[in-house]
């Protein structure tokens, strides 16, 4: 006798060609049923179709005013041009079109001795700890550090699925690199400090903690960077930039 599919399943399979060679590790996230919701034109027999996993919107396929104007997340990613103008064409000066930037994925570019180096200077006043549930109810109070963990339902379901290396000063969480999302092999990363402590290789400290860990779970750590800093930052703990890519955020 098989065994039935979920009826959900199902409808996460029928959208999965829309998003065929799309490489962000979100949609990978929301169609193997581990974060996010779709939603589709037509749920047996889709020609376009959105996903929503955390601030971020993707559309694809053939390109629909009414699919895009559904969406409840602040960011908007289309698949093409043609997605940008339905874009445009709804929301209007309602969204600011803003460029992100894709990173490589190549898991086998990272320098082990080189992040080890880099995890380990921290000045002394700081330490490195993994988030745990105490940890991640700092992380969740204040607003700069809140996607660090956003994406979970609560600290057991973080430390259960999640991922992540806090800089701490004083017990202090004053920056911290993170699983923003999960998917099947790997984790989207997440990097925040909090602004009076930027500038002092916090960030570059905890993010090559984070890849070091990721590397030896067998993980995939995937960077996608929302300005050029980020893009620094990617290329200096050892990514490649892959392209730029336009996006639209809610004003």
């Amino acid at each position: 006798m098989t065994a039935k599919i979920p009826a959900e399943n199902q409808r996460l399979a029928r959208i999965a060609p829309l998003f065929a060679g799309w490489e962000e590790t979100m949609i990978f996230s929301c169609l193997a049923g581990c974060m996010g919701y779709a939603i589709a034109d037509d749920d047996e027999h889709p020609t376009a179709a959105q996903i929503v996993v955390g601030d971020f919107c993707f559309f694809a396929g053939k390109p629909s005013e009414a699919l895009a104007a559904q969406t409840a997340a602040p960011i908007l990613t289309p698949q093409n041009e043609a997605w940008c103008r339905v874009i445009e064409r709804v929301w209007g000066n309602r969204v600011g079109k803003h460029t992100r930037y894709a990173i490589k994925k190549e898991p086998g570019v990272f320098d082990g001795s080189k992040l080890t180096l880099y995890a380990s200077s921290l000045p002394s006043e700081y330490m490195l700890s993994p988030i745990d549930e105490v940890i991640y109810a700092q992380a969740a109070q204040e607003k700069w550090s809140e996607d660090l963990v956003s994406q979970f339902l609560n600290g057991a379901d973080y430390c259960l699925r999640g991922l992540g290396v806090a800089v701490l000063w004083n017990g202090q969480l004053v920056a911290g690199a993170s699983s923003y999302t999960i998917y099947p092999g790997g984790i989207e990363i997440e990097i925040d400090t909090k602004s009076e402590y930027r500038g002092r290789g916090l960030a570059t400290a905890c993010g090559a903690a984070l890849i070091l860990e990721c590397l030896r779970r067998g993980l995939y750590p995937s960077w996608d960077a929302h300005d050029l800093r980020s893009v620094a930052l990617a290329e200096k703990l050892g990514y490649h930039r892959d392209h730029p890519y336009p996006v639209y955020v809610k004003l």
